[in-house]
């Protein structure tokens, strides 16, 4: 794990843990919260697979399935570790910015889905106008996000300055 400075490493894993366990009673699985946390406490934001194993002590298994979540929930990438055949496991750099991105194209692909649920259950039965409001939420969310986003991005700039955290070093 990167450090700057002195840290205490059991400080930071009963922080990991804490902060975990916060994700996990927020509906995050175990251990794609553990590794999630663990990735934001190293200041590269990234972690071979080994690496997190033997921070978290857990099996090389229980990290790619973790891994394989946090991928599919546009939390984390995967890239090839220079001069190695390693996996490096790495943070967005905006990573709940990348992941309201996703989440947004997501929102359109539910889109006709949705539309052929009104039309199979019938937009006047409580069914069908459960999937009506759904569908109008998701459009609302989808219409309303750019615009929050691009606010985010000022307000992230104005606060730490072009980039976020990493021009504060």
């Amino acid at each position: 794990m990167t450090h700057v400075g002195e840290r205490d490493d059991q400080a930071v894993l009963r922080f990991i843990e804490r902060f975990s366990s916060v994700f996990t009673e927020s509906g995050l699985p175990r251990m794609p919260s553990r590794v999630f946390v663990a990735l934001l406490c190293t200041d590269s934001g990234g972690m071979t697979s080994a690496e997190l194993a033997e921070l978290l002590r857990v099996s090389p298994a229980a990290i790619s399935g973790a891994i394989r979540y946090l991928s599919q929930v546009n939390l984390v990438t995967r890239e090839r570790e220079i001069g190695t055949r390693r996996d490096l496991y790495r943070l967005f750099d905006d990573v709940w910015y990348e992941a309201l991105f996703r989440r947004d194209e997501m929102f359109r692909r539910w889109e006709a889905p949705l539309k052929e649920g009104i039309g199979v259950l019938g937009s006047d039965t409580p069914a069908g106008g459960r999937i009506a409001e759904m569908l109008m939420f998701f459009q609302f969310v989808h219409s309303a996000l750019p615009d929050l986003l691009a606010r985010w991005r000022a307000y992230r700039d104005e606060h730490l300055g072009q980039g976020g955290p990493a021009d504060r070093t």
